[in-house]
């Protein structure tokens, strides 16, 4: 990528003075509220973060909150936004803060990197947003918007990539970086939408937009995967004891939704005879069991296939935790992979 990005700078920040969404994290430039905003809409809607967003701050309106958060309650809070190590890093760098910092926010791209959790992005986001800091923010949507603007077909999920880029931003970026750096985001998400279907019609940049000019939206950016995803098969148990109560685990402290809750569950599909087995050996009396439903869950190198059956048995044990639905759902934060299953 080498074309001459200068003259996006004055067209992208006119736009988007004009046509920037009102969206509650731009209400101020308090860097605990970008930089909870930025954590939450990495991988996830904004749409779907609004509620969450909001819920998250009534909850914990500060770092030191944030802090001192019993982890159940953090993930019960997490819980349905996915990738919940994010929320656990969020936790590790409020620590940091409060203990190396005093409880002030750093200031600088610098530091902000160090923190867990906090990557080259995130860190050149709240550095831009909140500080004035002449750093670039190099997201997804901004390598879509730089590739067509260049008409580059350098793979954009190669590091190389983003780093030709960032480096490309740093030369133009302007007293205003956060606008600018907000501008291009918004740019991506409203008007150079992925997947071939820009608006180039609405597009402040079209005129210096090579994509535009030469056909090519429909080809760029280039993204090239070379990670093959992997498939699991699950045999999931919806337990009930007599009393009502449902049965969960907690799952290990490491690795995929660590630390969360689960429904107890098997590697491969069971038949009901093999899964009687399995409950024997979990010193569990079942008296029936039901096949309730299906259902796929999408991790980011992973797809588990779950198939879920509805087992009542004659009284609890100390294997598992058993809880009423209420508490399961006020109380015990379930990944969603499990709640497409009750």
């Amino acid at each position: 990528m080498s074309k001459n990005l200068s003259p996006i700078v004055d067209p992208l920040l006119i736009w988007f003075d004009n046509n920037k969404r009102e969206l509650p994290w731009r209400q101020d430039k308090e860097p605990y509220h970008v930089w909870i905003s930025e954590i939450m809409l990495q991988q996830t809607r904004i749409e779907a973060v609004m509620g969450y967003y909001a819920r998250f701050l009534d909850a914990l309106p500060d770092v030191e909150h944030l802090s001192r958060v019993d982890d159940d309650a953090l993930m019960k809070l997490w819980e349905g936004l996915g990738y919940y190590s994010r929320a656990r890093n969020l936790k590790k760098a409020a620590v940091v803060i409060m203990e190396e910092y005093g409880g002030t926010f750093p200031q600088t791209y610098d530091e902000l990197v160090k923190l867990p959790g906090i990557g080259e992005y995130t860190a050149g986001a709240i550095a831009s947003i909140c500080f004035d800091e002449k750093v670039p923010a190099v997201d997804g949507n901004v390598l879509r918007v730089i590739a067509r603007v260049q008409g580059s077909k350098e793979n954009v999920l190669l590091p190389q990539t983003k780093k030709s880029v960032t480096e490309q931003l740093k030369k133009i970026m302007p007293r205003t970086a956060g606008a600018f750096n907000e501008g291009l985001m918004e740019l991506g998400e409203l008007i150079c939408l992925p997947n071939g279907a820009p608006l180039c019609d609405s597009c402040p940049l079209k005129e210096h937009c090579t994509a535009y000019k030469k056909g090519l939206t429909e080809q760029l950016p280039v993204r090239v995967k070379k990670m093959k995803r992997r498939r699991a098969d699950k045999t999931v148990c919806y337990l009930t004891a007599a009393d009502g109560k449902i049965a969960i685990e907690k799952r290990p402290d490491t690795g995929l939704l660590s630390g969360m809750y689960q429904l107890p569950n098997i590697e491969g599909f069971h038949t009901e005879e093999a899964l009687r087995t399995t409950l024997r050996e979990w010193g569990l009396d079942p008296t029936d069991i039901t096949f309730t439903k299906e259902a796929k869950h999408v991790f980011t190198h992973i797809d588990w296939y779950m198939k879920a059956y509805h087992i009542n048995v004659k009284e609890q044990n100390d294997r598992f935790i058993w809880v009423t639905e209420d508490e399961l759902k006020s109380s015990y934060p379930l990944p969603t992979a499990f709640q497409k299953l009750l």
